[in-house]
């Protein structure tokens, strides 16, 4: 074999290179190069906008450092979980927790990941799943709605019927329908609930002694959202979530970005959304640290879904929104304990519920079903 000279070091090689099999292809298919590129643009695109977000995320998720069980006497709900359970002539200050004391609102999933802490980023899945549905919602129909009219949802509901604090006791589904009034003016009639094979008014009260005109009732808001004034929210997410944070009631000893992801979700119960709204509020919940994508999930009409959901690691009970697998549209919601406790062991579902008609109707008490068939027999 010839050592000498650079041609002949060239030659050994090309002999040697020939004694050896031919090198496995190890190269990319076409348009892979282009896919992974795509790919590494989009993660630099999202460290930036994260490292852009960091700051307002840390403020929404101020994590108490005591992992309080704060199943002892107290309602983890806060104030906007309205209308949960019925009542007649409610007290000012009790109208919005009106059965929140015996009603745990939360999650039951079936993946294992660990808990999303509060300071933990969005998870990418859960965000990518709540921009797809908020696509969907924008292109949703947007009713018609009057002042004079009430809003109208049907759905199926599993309440824990246990004692506040104690064992969660889940009681059979059943139907339930509820009507809210539209005026945006002051009013201390809430609407109507049509529950158990009874009719509940939804009135709130007067402080004994005061005289009603003073007293003249709540106006639309956070608290009695009506159409007009989900309308009237900002559609850009960052800016939505900001009003919520200034409008929603903080809860003793609940992390601050759990009240306002349990805020939005009391916001897609017994409302008819405006498809702008709707939108902005699942890209705003897409920006809320510690939501979690769950792969399957099931509603109290056993509807199985796709959903998101987040932990409330004080209360120990994990939140939970469901969708369509098809189209994307919201079904409802359920909860399950997270960790033992005297109200029951880890996973006991404390609540549930399937959204099943909404509409528009001109009084309560009235189904849209009821007004369709009226209108069959006048012709």
């Amino acid at each position: 074999m010839n050592t000498t000279g650079h041609g002949a070091r060239d030659t050994d090689r090309e002999e040697l290179a020939a004694l050896l099999p031919a090198p496995e292809d190890r190269d990319l298919r076409p348009g892979r190069h282009r896919h992974f590129k795509d790919m590494l643009m989009q993660e630099i695109d999202r460290d930036h906008a994260g490292a852009r977000d960091l700051a307002q995320d840390r403020d929404l998720a101020r994590d108490h450092s005591q992992d309080r069980d704060r199943s002892q006497g107290r309602a983890r709900t806060g104030g906007t979980r309205w209308f949960l359970r019925p009542a007649v002539a409610l007290p000012a200050t009790a109208l919005v927790l009106a059965g929140a004391l015996g009603v745990g609102l939360g999650t039951a999933g079936t993946d294992n990941r660990p808990a999303a802490r509060a300071e933990a980023r969005p998870d990418p899945g859960a965000s990518l799943l709540l921009n797809r549905i908020a696509t969907v919602a924008a292109a949703s129909d947007a009713p018609s709605v009057r002042e004079d009219q009430f809003a109208y949802v049907r759905s199926v509901q599993t309440a824990n019927d246990g004692a506040f604090g104690g064992p969660v006791r889940l009681g059979a589904p059943h139907e339930r329908e509820v009507w809210t009034p539209q005026v945006s003016g002051p009013t201390r009639e809430h609407g109507l609930i049509r529950e158990h094979g009874q009719d509940w008014p939804i009135v709130e009260g007067l402080p004994d002694g005061a005289d009603p005109a003073d007293h003249p009732g709540r106006r639309a808001g956070v608290e009695r959202p009506t159409y007009q004034w989900l309308a009237s929210l900002p559609t850009d997410p960052e800016a939505l979530l900001k009003r919520l944070e200034s409008e929603v009631r903080s809860v003793d000893g609940q992390e601050r970005a759990q009240t306002l992801f349990l805020a939005i979700g009391g916001l897609l119960q017994e409302t008819v959304l405006p498809p702008e709204t709707a939108a902005a509020l699942y890209q705003a919940a897409s920006r809320i640290p510690g939501v979690v994508e769950t792969a399957n999930a099931v509603d109290a009409a056993n509807r199985k879904g796709l959903a998101v959901a987040r932990e409330d690691t004080a209360a120990g009970e994990r939140t939970e929104w469901i969708f369509d697998r098809s189209d994307l549209t919201f079904l409802g919601e359920r909860s399950r304990l997270t960790r033992d406790s005297v109200r029951g062991r880890a996973g006991t579902v404390t609540h549930a519920t399937a959204v099943l008609e909404r509409a528009i109707v001109d009084r309560p008490g009235v189904s849209p079903s009821t007004d369709r068939q009226r209108t069959q027999n006048q012709r």
